[in-house]
């Protein structure tokens, strides 16, 4: 014997969120973790200067702002990684 298709679900047994745009999901995942947007601004800023001074041939310069934009990115690495433990401990 077959099963027929499910019963249709009521719209008010389900839970409802606010809708959240970009912005204010921003605001509230920086207020979470600050470090991660700080650790994003230094590696951009690390590599803009890393290629400005590509760009004008300071080579030895250039190859300072690659490996402190390594340094740089994994400090943000390290921020996200810890920024989620923390949340997976406090949700507990």
């Amino acid at each position: 014997m077959a099963a027929g298709p499910p019963p249709p679900l009521d719209p008010s047994l389900l839970p409802t969120f606010p809708e959240e745009g970009f912005e204010e999901k921003f605001l509230r995942k920086t207020r979470e973790n600050p470090l991660v947007p700080l650790g994003c601004l230094c590696t951009v800023g690390v590599l803009a200067y890393g290629l400005i001074s590509f760009r004008k041939g300071n080579t030895r310069r250039s190859q300072l702002m690659m490996r402190a934009r390594v340094v740089a990115q994994g400090f943000t690495f390290a921020a996200l990684l810890g920024g989620t433990v923390a949340t997976t401990i406090k949700s507990r």
